[in-house]
């Protein structure tokens, strides 16, 4: 029997000009808005069950501030904050959102865009809960297109590991590890109403660059698809997607078609984001018509908290990071002996070395499991690579399961064990020991298990 209920809003976040833009270790200042920043809520109702899940074109928030958010929600709206899942889209041309990370009237401007983005997403939720209409859920899994995702991190031949290595570099060998290409796709078809669909694949957020806010390829991909198809909403929530870019580093014929070579090495414009938005439109689009439907008469979501050793530095090493990252934060990253992403690298490694001289030794992870009928997600606070979504989805007893990064906050990248043999900067910045991704994958299983009950 279907009890299935569902609810939906779309909210304008943009930030002022003038606030620093996130996503990179130099300083960029918005000078104007390319595309609109948006949170788009779901409400779903099932038995007197209430969950909220929201996706917000932003690059992260600290876990505290997501808890915050859903605090002052459950307050307006009377559903319990733990039903409450709030995901990043991870779009690196969005404001600052961490309080400390910047100084000055920038820091002013990073409370003031957290205070009104507080009030925009209880507005969405409010929202939201008054549109639950009956819906009827169909899902299904797409496969993306050629040219538009690529492992980002690749075997030198002379046996380095490098992250976004220059374009056509004669000492690139090979990428280290393989894509999962699955789009997974839900539909709710609501009474007398939009039909939302939902898209979940891993892949960074990361085409546009510069210094104009925008929602990059997700917010390309939304627009296409509902030019496409009348009386639709599209929703983007981002699989694991720490390992995976959208620059092909040997590329030919047209791949340089309305793009240019940032300074980190990646393929990066407005055109680039057309490109990528408007290829998982079409994925969606070619496997929309034939969803497959299922009853609901379920909802629900539970957590769990898991301890995860921290990468606290050898003694030996942190003179040499104390001094690179107080020539970043003098802005004299030029007397730092690296470029492009090697320099990002080094920068990034220092930090998270001074960050944690004195610790602590563990930190305390809290996984998010929600299931819809027989579709569960994942919730993971930061960005896994995506070996950890391919453990994830293959757990048995579940119709489709969604890995979603960057959900209730984020604490870093979440390298697979292999990756801190090899290096790179996903694993050189990572505030957690070898073996994180391991026990995600582990305790993500647990979790499904017990959400199966």
């Amino acid at each position: 029997m279907n009890n299935l209920k569902v609810g939906f809003s779309r909210n304008n976040i943009n930030p002022q000009l003038g606030c620093n833009v996130a996503g990179y270790f130099v300083k960029r200042i918005a000078k104007g808005i390319l595309d609109d920043l948006e949170v788009q809520t779901l409400a779903i109702e099932c038995n007197g069950k209430q969950i909220i899940i929201m996706s917000v074109d932003i690059v992260n928030l600290l876990p505290e501030t997501c808890n915050r958010f859903c605090n002052s929600i459950e307050s307006v709206t009377g559903v319990s904050k733990h039903n409450i899942c709030i995901i990043a889209t991870h779009t690196h041309t969005g404001p600052f959102t961490k309080p400390g990370f910047s100084h000055g009237d920038a820091e002013e401007k990073v409370t003031n865009y957290i205070n009104f983005l507080e009030t925009r997403l209880i507005d969405s939720a409010v929202m939201a809960l008054n549109d639950l209409k009956p819906a009827k859920m169909g899902y299904i899994v797409g496969y993306a297109p050629e040219r538009v995702a690529y492992i980002r991190r690749y075997k030198m031949k002379d046996g380095s590991t490098m992250t976004c290595p220059p374009i056509d570099d004669p000492n690139i060998d090979h990428a280290i590890g393989e894509l999962d290409q699955r789009v997974n796709v839900i539909r709710f078809d609501r009474k007398g109403s939009d039909t939302i669909v939902l898209m979940n694949y891993g892949l960074h957020a990361d085409t546009i660059g510069g210094e104009y806010i925008s929602a990059d390829w997700p917010g390309v991909m939304r627009r296409t698809f509902e030019k496409t198809i009348d009386n639709v909403k599209c929703v983007f929530i981002p699989g694991c997607e720490g390992d995976v870019g959208s620059t092909n580093v040997h590329p030919s014929g047209g791949d340089m078609n309305d793009t240019e070579i940032s300074f980190d090495n990646e393929m990066k414009s407005p055109g680039m984001a057309r490109f990528v938005g408007r290829a998982l439109a079409g994925t969606i689009l070619q496997v929309y018509d034939k969803a497959c439907y299922v009853d609901v008469d379920d909802i629900d979501i539970i957590h769990k908290t898991v301890k995860i050793p921290s990468n606290m530095p050898n003694p030996e090493d942190l003179p040499l990071a104390h001094k690179y990252n107080e020539l970043h934060e003098a802005g004299k990253d030029n007397e730092i002996p690296y470029e492009a992403m090697e320099l990002t690298t080094v920068v990034a490694e220092a930090r998270r070395m001074c960050n944690l001289e004195n610790g602590p030794e563990y930190f305390d992870m809290k996984l998010a499991g929600l299931k819809i009928g027989n579709v569960a997600f994942v919730g993971i606070p930061g960005e896994p690579f995506t070996d950890i979504g391919v453990g994830i989805k293959n757990t048995d007893g579940w119709s489709m399961i969604l890995p979603c990064a960057l959900t209730n906050g984020t604490m870093g990248y979440f390298p697979m064990k292999s990756a801190y043999d090899e290096g790179g900067y996903e694993a050189r910045s990572s505030r957690f020991k070898s073996g994180v991704a391991e026990i995600i994958i582990e305790e993500s299983k647990k979790l499904l298990k017990e959400l199966n009950k």
